[in-house]
């Protein structure tokens, strides 16, 4: 299988960074092919803006969707989106790295997904071609997660509320939304509390998702 990974963190010694690089050693035993997009050294530019397109349909006003249905077609997007939709194509599997911040995810991740994301390549508003008829269908997600409080705070009746309402609008509305199947979000909690014994069971924990991987 074809794995890319979208890591967003910018630290090279968190916890998030050893996830990755673990994900990357453990699927690659595996036999799994794997490719990794990491935001924060590659310099991701997470503001989508008229720059993104090359020769605009209309220079007077921005039409988001017009301007990337057209540019996806015409293979006039800029380069560093089009690097990352040839990922994605030959992605089987796309594996999200990131820490919770503010009860989401990054926004150097946001970006990505409001510049890589471009209609006409995972769905097409058009015709209907979204959720079941989305076009990534056939592709799977992953998406693996660190929350800094307990579990406890991120439940229903927690202070902080349910962590997979919080995270809807990746899961469902972004990934669902295009097509993708979604396996069970892995999550790590009370991560800036980890002993190192308990960082070795998670990726314990962790390995056994990775090696589920078919």
């Amino acid at each position: 299988m074809n794995v890319l990974i979208i890591y967003a963190h910018p630290e090279p010694k968190s916890l998030n960074r050893t996830l990755k690089d673990f994900a990357v050693d453990v699927l690659e035993r595996e036999g799994h092919s794997v490719k990794v997009s990491d935001l924060y050294a590659m310099n991701f530019k997470c503001a989508l803006d008229g720059d993104d397109f090359l020769e605009r349909v209309d220079k007077e006003k921005l039409v988001i969707p017009k301007e990337q249905m057209n540019a996806y077609d015409k293979g006039t997007l800029s380069q560093d989106i089009t690097e990352e939709i040839d990922k994605i194509k030959w992605a089987d599997l796309l594996i999200f790295q990131f820490p919770i911040w503010w009860s989401s995810y990054p926004a150097i991740l946001k970006g990505w997904f409001d510049r890589v994301f471009v209609q006409g390549f995972v769905v097409n508003l058009y015709d209907g071609a979204l959720y079941d008829k989305g076009l990534l269908s056939g592709k799977k997600a992953l998406i693996s997660v660190t929350a800094g409080s307990p579990r406890e705070l991120y439940t229903r009746n927690g202070i902080n509320g349910d962590i997979e309402v919080h995270l809807m609008t990746l899961w469902h509305t972004t990934l669902e939304f295009t097509g993708l199947e979604n396996m069970d979000i892995f999550y790590i909690f009370n991560a800036a509390m980890l002993t190192e014994d308990k960082v070795k069971s998670e990726l314990e924990r962790y390995e056994k998702v990775l090696k589920s991987i078919s």
